[in-house]
């Protein structure tokens, strides 16, 4: 029950509640609300990440929830003003010394992560590739055969050829095995003879 009421609370007072008051500084643009806004969300966001590893470890700790959800109330009290204490006592002055350290990581973060991107990008295109050409190949096979199948006169019919129409009587399904059956000596004068007139 009591993780249901953190959940609860959390999304109510420690994220709708902020989200709404920082679109009224945005619009008034009142900038002490703005910059006491700004660093409400920079501690909230230290805050949930911290409590990503926190729960794993502390979550059978007595009164946790009950402590987090008091947490998320002292940082938005305007009588406590805990995430501009926060802020001011310990995060700016840290993020100022380190400043130019995180922001090497973070080029070198993007840097590697498009190289990255487009050395798998090339593998992927490769191996759809591969996929392609081996279906098309296993395809092509398979549309010989299905040739194969045909009959004489179907062939025929698919060039268009009308006047060179072989006899139903010759139409013969052959297999890869079997040698196909030349016409007999009369259908082809008979196809000769009017291929003369």
């Amino acid at each position: 029950f009591i993780v249901c009421l953190f959940v609860f609370s959390r999304l109510i007072f420690g994220t709708l509640y902020p989200a709404y008051y920082s679109y009224k500084a945005v619009k008034s643009k009142d900038i002490k609300e703005y910059v006491k806004w700004m660093m409400y969300w920079i501690i909230f966001a230290l805050f949930t990440t911290a409590e990503t590893f926190t729960d794993i470890f502390l979550c059978w700790f007595p009164f946790y929830y009950e402590l987090k959800i008091a947490f998320v109330a002292w940082l938005l009290s305007p009588y406590t003003k805990g995430s501009s204490l926060l802020y001011r006592k310990f995060v700016h002055p840290t993020l100022s010394s380190k400043e130019k350290e995180i922001d090497d990581c973070l080029i070198q973060a993007k840097d590697r992560s498009y190289d990255a991107l487009v050395h798998f990008g090339k593998r992927g295109l490769n191996v759809a590739a591969t996929a392609a050409v081996m279906a098309a190949s296993k395809g092509q096979g398979a549309l010989s055969e299905r040739l194969r199948s045909f009959s004489m006169q179907d062939l025929s019919t698919i060039r268009g050829d009308s006047s060179s129409t072989v006899p139903p009587s010759v139409t013969v399904r052959t297999s890869s095995k079997q040698s196909h059956p030349k016409p007999s000596r009369s259908a082809s004068e008979g196809t000769g003879s009017s291929g003369k007139c």
